[in-house]
């Protein structure tokens, strides 16, 4: 799968120099990886808005923009010609 884009995302930023350059959610030192990994291991929203100090309009955002970048565009194979024979 391809990295995400996660300049497109509104609640996150990278910094050179602010935990070395990783994608964190906007005016924090928290890596976006963080609700990922949290999630994995059977956290909720509410724990990591809690344990992390972050609001639910940030994990959400961060998990609709993950969420709409599996919406793949489907690349459709062109039809073989029409006078085609099979061997």
């Amino acid at each position: 799968m391809a990295s995400l884009d996660w300049s497109q995302c509104p609640a996150v930023e990278s910094i050179p120099g602010k935990v070395s350059g990783a994608w964190v959610f906007k005016d924090t030192r928290m890596p976006v990886s963080i609700v990922f990994e949290n999630l994995e291991a059977g956290a909720t929203i509410d724990e990591i808005m809690e344990w992390f100090h972050v609001t639910r309009e940030q994990v959400v955002t961060v998990l609709e923009f993950a969420a709409r970048s599996l919406d793949a565009p489907v690349i459709k194979q062109p039809a073989p010609p029409l006078d085609a024979h099979p061997l």
